[in-house]
């Protein structure tokens, strides 16, 4: 998962995630990816749409 630019840090993922895989940063939130299972919850919660999937992991952050 990779939060994008378009994060307005509402924390509606924060809220959801099962697993408390995001964190504040910079004005908007980011995703801890020693803490995500890929569950996708938080893509669906996500009013702004921003966070996508990315890389071949279930929660692979690209990097």
């Amino acid at each position: 998962m990779a939060v994008t630019s378009a994060c307005t840090a509402c924390g509606a993922c924060l809220l959801t995630c099962p697993e408390h895989a995001f964190r504040p940063r910079g004005g908007r939130l980011d995703v801890l990816p020693e803490r995500c299972t890929g569950c996708l919850e938080c893509v669906e919660v996500c009013p702004a749409d921003a966070i996508i999937e990315i890389g071949d992991g279930p929660c692979d952050t690209g990097a």
